[in-house]
């Protein structure tokens, strides 16, 4: 595999694009990949072919592109395959938001549980299930690396609906959290070891060390000392269950009952409700600003953004052995965790593959929040491969944060109210109201 095809689905995702290709151009063994850009959207796929094209030539590069608005196309002989596909983009994340909000559900990204991660996922299971026919038909070998939330429950879907096995759920939460923590507890990130496991925005720090010298006796040293760093979800949830967890704050905040419904520890937190919206906008400013900059020829930033999909097509083509964290079914790698729930743990990569290793059990607190996790995630997968609409009321009646907001029965009307709102995006039997 010397030079490898890789195709983009959900190119116009640019300054994702950019992040990924700068990054595998940055590798010797890369420059001369094929790379298949493919969206829906013929002005962002043309953004796209324009900023690879750029990326290419700053970072020295002699890749074949091509672009292609049909799908299979694109996939044809592809041994790598990068979903960045955001189904409805920033008009049906902005729905996500305002319709939980008028039955005071408070969102603050809405992407992974909750309502904005059901109906996310619900308006993106039929896409996911064309790429995997698609992939079946056209490049049955080939990795799929999935960027797309919510994580866990996409990458269950794949498993069961289309039979790949070839998947990975892929997200930067650990490795940015263990830089992070690195940096705060003043030890160079190369030279700290670290094990974590859990499942995608809530993995857990299990293993913190320098030297074989634990580093928590740091962490809780600084934390202690310091009032605004107690000021943080992810800090006051790691002095109650003793673990820290992988993801922000505001992700954290949104998967546990004890924060969102409470103006008091909104304000003591420091919780931005609805602050993902402004992000949808300035993730579409920076795209205008980006094909602008192209069509006027100004230069690019090339900026590589140390992502999973490029170590992992790398080690796989040339056999070079690294470890990543991935997303994949569990089957027993978390042993008490739901054996087809999606876990996030870490994975050998090489010439032979993504290989995940097996973690064993998590401290029983860490698992319990974990199993409330799964449990609603495969409520949502059984909706949509059972057809049964009942199972999204469900899933909503187990989500932690809806249900400490609202009665059951206004959890239902809410979900009416959403399957009303995305119903064009959803597979004809979940476009049933039950009210």
């Amino acid at each position: 595999m010397n030079t490898p095809k890789i195709a983009f689905i959900g190119a116009g995702s640019v300054v994702f694009t950019q992040g990924l290709l700068a990054d595998l151009f940055a590798f010797a063994e890369l420059k001369e990949a094929r790379i298949a850009l493919h969206d829906i959207d013929a002005e962002r796929l043309s953004t796209a072919t324009a900023a690879a094209r750029h990326i290419a030539a700053e970072r020295g590069a002699s890749p074949r592109i091509t672009a292609h608005a049909d799908r299979r196309e694109a996939l044809t002989g592809a041994d790598f395959v990068i979903n960045i596909v955001q189904v409805g983009m920033g008009e049906a994340t902005r729905t996500d938001f305002e319709i939980p909000a008028r039955y005071g559900v408070r969102q603050t990204i809405g992407d992974t549980l909750g309502v904005g991660g059901i109906f996310r996922a619900l308006r993106t299971f039929p896409l996911l299930k064309a790429l995997g026919e698609d992939i079946a038909a056209v490049c049955p070998e080939a990795w799929l690396l999935n960027y797309t939330n919510p994580m866990a429950m996409n990458v269950q879907y794949l498993a069961e609906a289309t039979g790949l096995t070839r998947v990975v759920g892929l997200c930067h939460s650990v490795y940015w959290t263990m830089r992070d923590l690195s940096d705060l507890v003043g030890v160079p990130f190369e030279q700290v070891t670290y094990r974590a496991a859990g499942v995608n925005h809530q993995a857990w720090v299990l293993r913190f060390e320098h030297d074989g010298v634990d580093l928590y006796p740091r962490l809780d040293a600084l934390i202690a000392a310091d009032e605004q760093l107690r000021r943080r979800v992810r800090v006051d949830m790691y002095r109650r269950l003793g673990y820290y967890p992988t993801e922000t704050s505001e992700h954290s905040s949104e998967y546990v009952p004890w924060y969102l419904g409470h103006d008091s520890e909104i304000d003591r937190l420091r919780l931005p409700i609805g602050a993902y919206l402004d992000i949808v906008d300035e993730n579409v400013a920076i795209y205008e600003r980006t094909r602008d900059a192209l069509a006027a020829g100004e230069p690019l930033p090339v900026d590589g953004t140390m992502e999973y999909a490029p170590q992992i097509i790398h080690s796989i083509t040339t056999g070079t052995p690294r470890t990543i964290y991935g997303n994949v079914p569990n089957h027993g790698l978390i042993s008490n965790l739901p054996a087809r729930g999606t876990v996030e743990v870490p994975c050998l990569v090489d010439a032979m593959g993504v290989q995940p290793t097996r973690v064993g059990e998590l401290p029983p607190q860490l698992a319990a929040l974990n199993r409330t996790y799964l449990s609603m995630n495969d409520l949502v997968v059984r909706a949509a491969l059972e057809d049964d609409p009942r199972h999204i009321r469900h899933a909503a009646m187990t989500d932690p944060a809806t249900a400490a907001a609202l009665p059951v029965e206004r959890i239902w009307e809410l979900c009416d109210d959403m399957v009303r709102a995305h119903a064009d995006r959803l597979q004809p039997a979940l476009r049933a109201t039950l009210g």
